[in-house]
């Protein structure tokens, strides 16, 4: 036998040289299968090496077997996969005898840098279910004999495998289905990822591997025995299926060589540069990113599909609440279908060639909430040809659709759908943005993906267990026309898929095309156009303060009337909803539902212009009777602050901050620190100074932390009141409750003049990681004179970076400029800021406004 350490040498030649050469031939062909096979072998060469090197020169050596699992076993090693290995033994005696061959064995494996995976079990062992490690039973599905006792590898193979699936199959499936769902759950049940996880994602190769393994355990229970490997999947299936493999072989090859080890996220640049290379259509050509992505998803509807079916129709994979459930489901058979544990039968198949019975099945969908069979779904997508030549159009498919739209359930309905190809063959504008990536890093999934979000939230948002969606839901259940608010939303975004500018205006072009296909009236159609021209606006709106009558005056004349207001409101909730899971948060839920109360109470003529201290409404009235006896104190106090100040901040805020204020000759910096569910709130009282609000918002920058609201108010005396609302990204509060007073001092003693600020930046510009900026974003700067009768408005969007709003603040403060209010908001990678900003009690000047602007845009054009 050679030394231990030329064999090292020597494999790791062999293997660096191999490896090389499968990564230039993948790099010219593309060929993913190839280089998985190749891989795959040359591990297996080294294994042989091992084997006959350190624990036996015998191929054949009794009572021990060398057995491949998992992916390795069915051949599937990826350039950086794990290497799952079994060392079996005939009994536990063996175990003991080769602990020390087996111990070297794996230690050259893992100097060669391979992520190795080693089990040692006796057969006996494997026999035994552990409900805690079914990942290593289903790993035996795939086992394969490298080298070792062969009679061994078959009791394993031929005998026990079968005999432990039969008598476990139950919990096995049950296990499998659990995981798989928690797995989407954690996805969103959708494959229409902007940034997909080509493994684990929906649609994956994890789902390809739970189709075959559910389908092998189902065989392999009713055969008693192995069955053939080409009858577990549906002839039709096979074909379609193999293309998604060989295309996601060579995905994840692709993904494993760019970045050198076992990630499997397909990145906005990695996008780029697989649909210029090809990879996986080697017939294709270059291709867009966005055409390749549309490749991509069309393979992952396909495996995810047929995971889901499986999840749903094989009886094992239901649990037992599961079961009960689909059991009451199936009282929901009539004349027209069969409801078997939650699936949809036809009773009478020929009549899918009736459109109406056709869309018939997807009401019934979308009532009930139930899921389309696989008998049913080849049924529907064999009429879809002759359905073609004459489909429903005018009134008779708005019917339809209107009474699908209306329902609890329609998004389901509504994807079901488009994923037969037939809400693309109703409505044809759909095409435009099916499976569509937009890139904005602000969506997180395809623009047709996030409609039916939108749809389905709004659907929601009465049965859910938050107080905002609930209030959403009552909004909902007053309005007149629904559909047409579900119409819109379908529509709203199609313009997404063409190359105009603005998607507003192309979406309002195309969905006049589908409006006339569905011959909708005079009145539904100025509703639609409205919805979908202004489906922006209310978003637009939050930029600016909300409580100042003015701007709440100019959004209620767009809207026009308290329906349109409604409906509005509505699809704004949907929409940005539908956007990303985190995207309405508690605080846009709630500026939202703001602007929705105060436009409503404009229309019935209730808003009060100004704040007036002797008024008798509800929080003046509120605010004394919690502190009578501080008339005088509280009327100083509030006297020149604006009227969003008491709308902004309860009663019992503005009474803590009126006492900071008393407090603010024995300590000139108050400072009050709150954690709530979402995020850090810091409360600010002193008085006002040059560079205030710019030193405060860089001493959070240089501790890490990231702004994601701001208030800034001042009152008549100079006392500023500012809030601050951040996230700690590096939990550096949360895991360390001293660092608080900390925190605290630091900010206390960059106000003072104790504690250098720009030390502070230098030293965390110095430890950041450089970040990849996915979305460039172009700096823009607006001024408005007109939304504010005291300030000006000063809008400006940038690449979001760490300390953005200490510089754009610094720079107002250059410019003598004093911050009245501030509203912060982030978008992806998009920074939003609105300042309303005043020169000496005055709005800002031409001459200011542009000297101003120049300065921003010379600061932000500046590296980090």
């Amino acid at each position: 036998m050679s030394t231990v350490s030329s064999l090292s040498s020597d494999l790791r030649g062999l293997y660096t040289e191999e490896s090389e050469r499968i990564q230039q031939d993948f790099a010219a062909t593309g060929d993913g299968r190839a280089a998985v096979a190749r891989r795959t072998a040359l591990v297996e060469g080294v294994a042989l090496r091992l084997w006959r090197e350190l624990i036996s020169p015998e191929d054949d050596l009794p009572n021990l077997a060398l057995v491949a699992i998992g992916g390795f076993g069915r051949g599937w090693l990826f350039p950086h996969s794990d290497i799952d290995l079994l060392f079996l033994h005939a009994d536990r005696g063996g175990e003991q005898h080769y602990k020390d061959q087996i111990r070297r064995f794996s230690q050259e494996l893992w100097d060669l840098r391979l992520k190795l995976s080693p089990a040692t079990r006796s057969l006996a062992e494997c026999d035994r279910f552990d409900a805690s490690n079914v990942e290593f039973t289903i790993s035996l599905l795939d086992s394969r004999h490298l080298v070792g006792d062969p009679e061994l590898f078959q009791r394993l193979h031929d005998k026990l495998i079968p005999k432990l699936v039969m008598r476990e199959a139950q919990s096995l499936v049950q296990s499998l289905a659990e995981v798989t769902r928690s797995r989407h759950a954690k996805y969103g049940n959708t494959v229409f990822h902007l940034e997909p996880n080509i493994k684990e994602a929906p649609g994956g190769l994890r789902d390809y591997n739970v189709s075959c393994w559910l389908s092998l355990i189902s065989a392999m229970d009713q055969l008693r025995d192995w069955p053939d490997p080409q009858s577990l999947l549906p002839a039709a299936l096979r074909k379609p299926f193999q293309s998604a493999l060989d295309f996601l072989f060579s995905a994840r090859c692709f993904l494993h060589f760019r970045h050198g080890r076992d990630d499997n996220t397909l990145t906005w640049e990695a996008q780029d540069e697989a649909a210029a290379r090809g990879i996986g259509v080697p017939d294709s050509g270059a291709l867009k990113a966005e055409d390749w992505m549309r490749v991509y998803f069309g393979h992952a509807r396909t495996i995810h599909r047929v995971a889901t079916q499986l999840l749903e129709e094989i009886p094992a994979a239901r649990s037992s609440l599961y079961r009960q459930f689909q059991s009451w489901r199936s009282r929901l058979s009539n004349a027209d279908f069969s409801v078997v544990d939650g699936l949809i039968f036809l009773q009478h198949p020929a009549a899918l060639q009736d459109p109406e019975k056709l869309l018939l099945t997807f009401h019934f969908m979308a009532h009930h909430g139930l899921k389309l069979s696989t008998t049913t779904e080849y049924r529907i997508e064999h009429v879809l040809p002759s359905l073609a030549a004459t489909p429903p159009q005018g009134a008779e498919l708005w019917l339809y659709l209107r009474e699908i739209l209306l329902e609890p359930h329609a998004a389901e309905a509504l994807r079901a759908m488009h994923s037969l190809h037939l809400l693309t063959l109703l409505l044809p504008e759909m095409k435009l943005i099916d499976s569509l990536v937009v890139r904005d890093f602000y969506h997180r999934f395809t623009v047709d993906e996030h409609t039916f979000l939108a749809i389905e939230s709004l659907h929601r948002a009465k049965q859910s267990q938050s107080e905002w969606d609930q209030r959403y839901g009552n909004i909902l259940s007053e309005l007149e026309q629904p559909e047409l608010l579900y119409l819109a939303l379908l529509l709203h975004d199609l313009g997404k898929g063409t190359p105009a500018e603005s998607h507003v205006t192309a979406s309002l072009e195309i969905a006049e095309k589908s409006m006339d296909r569905l011959d909708l009236s005079p009145e539904e159609r100025d509703m639609v156009r409205f919805l979908i021209g202004s489906h922006l606006e209310m978003s637009a709106t939050l930029r600016r303060d909300i409580f100042d009558p003015a701007t709440v005056r100019m959004f209620a004349e767009k809207v026009g009337t308290p329906e349109r207001l409604k409906m509005l409101c509505l699809l704004t909730y949907a929409d940005i909803k539908a956007v990303n899971p985190e995207a309405l948060t508690p605080w846009k839920a709630e500026t939202v539902w703001q602007l929705y109360i105060g436009t409503a109470n404009y229309f019935n003529h209730s808003v009060d212009e100004r704040l007036h201290l002797e008024s008798n409404d509800a929080g003046m009235a509120q605010l004394r009777s919690l502190a009578p006896s501080a008339g005088k104190r509280l009327k100083q106090f509030l006297e020149g602050l604006p009227t969003r100040y008491v709308r902004v901040y309860p009663p019992e805020d503005v009474l803590n901050h009126m006492e900071m204020a008393a407090r603010l000759g024995a300590d000139p910096v108050q400072l009050d620190l709150k954690r709530g569910r979402h995020w850090y709130e810091l409360t600010l009282v002193t008085n006002d100074r040059p560079f205030l609000f710019a030193s405060v918002a860089g001493v959070l920058a240089a501790w890490g932390m990231n702004i994601v609201k701001a208030n800034a108010f001042s009152n008549q005396s100079g006392t500023v009141v500012d809030t601050f609302f951040f996230t700690d990204n590096f939990r550096t509060l949360e895991l360390n409750l001293p660092e608080w007073e900390r925190f605290k001092r630091s900010i206390s003693d960059v106000l003072t003049g104790e504690a250098d600020l720009d030390r502070m930046l230098r030293d965390r510009m110095r430890s950041r990681k450089g970040g990849i900026t996915k979305v460039k974003i172009d700096t823009k700067i607006d001024f408005d004179d007109q939304c504010s009768s005291g300030s000006t408005l000063v809008q400006v969007i940038a690449q979001d970076r760490p300390g953005l709003l200490h510089r754009i603040s610094s720079r107002f403060s250059y410019q003598k400029c004093n911050i009245e209010i501030a509203l912060i908001d982030t978008e992806g990678q998009m920074a939003i800021d609105v300042f309303y900003l005043t020169s000496k009690g005055a709005k800002l000047t031409a001459g200011q406004q542009e000297q101003l602007k120049a300065d921003l845009l010379e600061e932000l054009a500046t590296s980090n």
